[in-house]
């Protein structure tokens, strides 16, 4: 009797090592979802060909979109040919008048950034895409803009660069 037991415990025992060995749960704490191939990207310098242009825009978005990627991801950057590469240009950059109030004065104004994106994925090329990705802050428009406006492009382009991570890396 006792070794029947023994055995019925034993074979307990190899029966809940597999089930625990078998159920294996992959957790992400970035929120990347990349194939076991991707390992490397690289970031083309975004030009700015809005009608309204801040000269240090380009630069900015460019370096913030590269820092999230290395920040947020274990890939490497390269300068070209990536595995999965972001290239584009600065659509939008400008400033109208939100909140009209009695005698057509604005009580605010907006600043919206459009960002043209091309992705491409050269491990799956069916996830590539080319869009448009926006992002806008208000600000009182008694406000003098060049005194608003660095602190506005920063908001915007950490928006701007979430929404890409998001729609490639993350495949939200």
């Amino acid at each position: 009797m006792g070794k029947v037991r023994l055995l019925v415990l034993g074979v307990c025992w190899v029966a809940i090592f597999f089930m625990v060995n078998s159920c294996r749960i992959n957790y992400s704490f970035t929120g990347t979802n990349l194939a076991a191939d991707v390992k490397t990207f690289s970031v083309q310098y975004f030009p700015n060909r809005a009608r309204l242009v801040n000269p240090n825009l380009s630069q900015k978005f460019t370096e913030d979109l590269r820092d999230k990627l290395l920040r947020q991801t274990s890939l490497q950057e390269v300068d070209e040919g990536g595995d999965l590469e972001f290239s584009g240009y600065i659509d939008r950059y400008e400033i109208r008048p939100m909140a009209i109030q009695k005698d057509d004065i604005a009580a605010q104004n907006r600043l919206t950034i459009a960002i043209n994106v091309k992705y491409v994925n050269n491990r799956e090329h069916e996830v590539d895409f080319e869009r448009s990705f926006s992002g806008f802050e208000d600000y009182d428009s008694q406000a003098s803009f060049d005194a608003v406006e660095e602190e506005l492009i920063e908001s915007i382009i950490e928006k701007l660069t979430e929404d890409i991570f998001n729609a490639t890396i993350a495949n939200w």
